[in-house]
């Protein structure tokens, strides 16, 4: 395979860092002079753009949070004049007000170009076919692939989320060569085809490209092992663009390369604040560099990482997410996160990869229940086997106790978008 790079992917690292800085600046002046609540952060912090000389500067402008944006909701981060705004999407608001985003035609265009940028890094070529199983509407997923892939020249099925069997049907028939989904739902559709009795190997899909949700290095060899796949990561948020922030590359699979000439990263310490040095694990923030209609300082993803440098590409790198600073449950005084829990079972035999975290509270302490399928076919004894390896291991690999429930296959709740690991039923937490 013949691995294309564009323009931007061929600058050398300080043609790269003076692109930054220039665009850096330009989105400073735009967010101080657009936009109320920069100009107030500003004005706060003793700060003007013209305070930015260099591209480490940026670490003494204030960071933007979620809470920003829902204080704002639902059009007050806009940069330009509402009839400018060629699109809107929101996040689901079910853990509050909605998070609002807007797009000028000039964004709709770069959001296109840096997806098709990532197909193009992860296998996809023109020509190929598109299976686009994101959901579509206010999720930015669905249509933020759709269109990137457009732009690449490939041809999209939009089947969305849902109706699995359909799904299944759909890539039998249309034999695309690439799917655009959460690695949980693919795990949903691998299930089905072997439901309906189709060797998902035999299948016309080369290439997996997965988000929307954290997951590890185990479900990627299920993934690749069980479809026959290459199964690569795509990184974003519809608070800094949608998906397209970063890429993996299929020639590496080493982490995802953020396309930098459009978003500057910085990783920081989640409790204070102080900016990492490359390396370091901490929480990724984003400055979007080309936005028109919504540009976001120093945005807190909340998102679990460390950067390291370029390999594929000149473009430094972001570890695999491995979880989120929000997602952290500290159970008894031992941090834990859903993917340490994940990579367990699905190294257990008689497991299938759908689990869930339900925390309770025992009196003055918390508990937590790990519930996990069975295989199907997975006889009593092993499903006790099962329960007692993940306890086990739990317990000499994370150093908490937990209860493990072994459930019947398709009994935890599925989902087209992100599955959902936690249930805390801790009342008043």
């Amino acid at each position: 395979m013949t691995f294309l790079l564009d323009e931007a992917e061929r600058l050398g690292r300080d043609e790269l860092e003076a692109l930054q800085l220039e665009r850096l600046r330009a989105t400073l002046h735009h967010a101080y002079e657009n936009v109320g609540h920069y100009r107030a952060a500003f004005d706060r912090a003793g700060l003007s753009p013209d305070d930015c000389r260099t591209l480490a500067d940026l670490a003494h402008f204030p960071f933007t949070t979620k809470a920003d944006l829902r204080d704002n909701y639902p059009f007050g981060m806009f940069a330009v004049p509402e009839e400018r705004v060629r699109r809107i999407h929101a996040s689901s608001g079910t853990t509050g007000r909605p998070t609002v985003v807007g797009y000028t035609q000039r964004d709709l265009d770069t959001w296109a170009d840096v997806v098709a940028r990532s197909i193009r890094a992860a296998g996809g070529r023109p020509g190929q076919k598109v299976h686009v199983a994101y959901g579509y509407g206010l999720f930015t997923g669905g249509l933020g692939a759709h269109y990137g892939a457009e732009r690449l020249g490939c041809t999209v099925i939009p089947a969305s989320g849902g109706m699995t069997a359909r799904q299944v049907q759909l890539i039998q028939d249309f034999r695309p060569e690439i799917i655009m989904v959460t690695p949980s739902y693919m795990l949903t559709l691998l299930d089905e085809f072997e439901r309906q009795g189709v060797d998902p190997r035999t299948t016309s899909l080369k290439v997996g490209i997965f988000g929307a949700e954290p997951w590890t290095e185990e479900m990627r060899r299920e993934i690749e092992e069980r479809f026959a796949i290459d199964a690569v990561d795509i990184y974003g948020l519809s608070e800094v663009m949608g998906p397209g922030v970063a890429q993996e590359c299929v020639e590496t699979k080493d982490g995802l390369h953020i396309w930098e000439d459009h978003f500057y990263p910085e990783v920081v310490d989640p409790f204070t604040g102080e900016v990492l040095p490359e390396g370091a694990e901490g929480e990724l923030v984003l400055t979007s560099l080309t936005k028109e209609a919504m540009p976001v300082i120093r945005y807190r993803t909340r998102d679990l990482t460390r950067l390291l440098p370029g390999t594929a590409r000149v473009f430094r790198r972001m570890e695999k997410v491995t979880g989120r600073s929000d997602d952290l449950v500290i159970l008894r005084g031992v941090n834990l996160f859903p993917t340490q829990i994940e990579e367990i079972v699905l190294r257990t035999p008689g497991v299938a990869p759908h689990f869930q975290l339900r925390l309770t509270r025992e009196g003055r302490l918390d508990a937590l229940t790990v519930r996990a399928e069975a295989r199907a076919g997975a006889a009593p004894e092993q499903r006790a086997a099962a329960a007692a390896s993940i306890t086990a291991a739990v317990k000499d690999g994370i150093g908490v106790s937990v209860t493990v429930e072994i459930v019947d296959p398709e009994t935890l709740e599925r989902s087209a978008g992100k599955f959902k690991r936690i249930v805390d039923e801790r009342g008043g937490h």
